[in-house]
């Protein structure tokens, strides 16, 4: 298995290599597999929590109620109900931009059903539907989770890539999540690490190491 050490020795490498630009440079890191049968429906579909963030991911919270009035008062990114749900039903366009907006959603679970009538059909091909949140639920712990979490997803295919952080992080801090979605991963992979290939981390515009 390759060591939070050796992946910061790539990941210093692949900045090293990568030229300045003017806007910050995600870290990616992919993941090539090997000795897999994709025809036999092999997908990840995961939800991962980094231990070290500079960028919070963004949470839109879809309830009603009690609910919405905490999501807002634990200052989720956009909280929507009925009224917006049945406007974003109507206009296919509106829709697509407000769920591009958005890296996770968190639904009330008695709201769900309107959810998935609604925007089921643009959020499901994205791996973009709401986690449900019960009733009396702490939904300010609900949002301090995702907000540091990444989505992992593949479906039918021998590679994944996902970004672990920016070039303003240190490298080690990089590393330490780099670990953590390897980590994960390989538990997914119905031999663990002898399915994993290679590992690759690039920045946004540079070349794999």
């Amino acid at each position: 298995m390759i060591t939070e050490a050796q992946l910061a020795e790539v990941i210093t490498k692949a900045k090293e290599g990568s030229k300045k630009r003017k806007f910050k440079q995600s870290i990616e890191l992919i993941i090539n597999f090997k000795d897999i049968d994709v025809k036999k429906g092999f997908a990840i579909n995961e939800v991962i929590q980094l231990p070290k963030t500079s960028s919070p991911a963004t949470v839109c919270v879809i309830a009603t109620g009690d609910m919405s009035q905490k999501a807002k008062a634990a200052k989720a990114d956009s909280v929507i109900g009925n009224e917006e749900l049945t406007k974003y039903e109507s206009n296919k366009r509106e829709s697509r931009k407000f769920i591009n907006k958005y890296d996770f959603f968190l639904a009330d679970t008695k709201i769900m059903p309107t959810v998935g009538k609604a925007l089921g059909q643009l959020l499901g091909p994205r791996g973009k539907m709401p986690t449900p949140v019960p009733f009396n639920a702490p939904i300010d712990a609900f949002l301090s989770r995702f907000r540091t979490s990444i989505k992992v997803r593949t479906r039918a295919s021998l590679s994944i890539s996902c970004k672990v952080g920016d070039e303003s992080m240190e490298d080690s801090d990089l590393a330490t999540n780099a670990f953590t979605v390897l980590n994960a991963i390989e538990k997914k992979l119905p031999n663990g690490e002898k399915n994993i290939k290679k590992v690759l981390i690039k920045t946004t515009m540079g070349k794999p190491v």
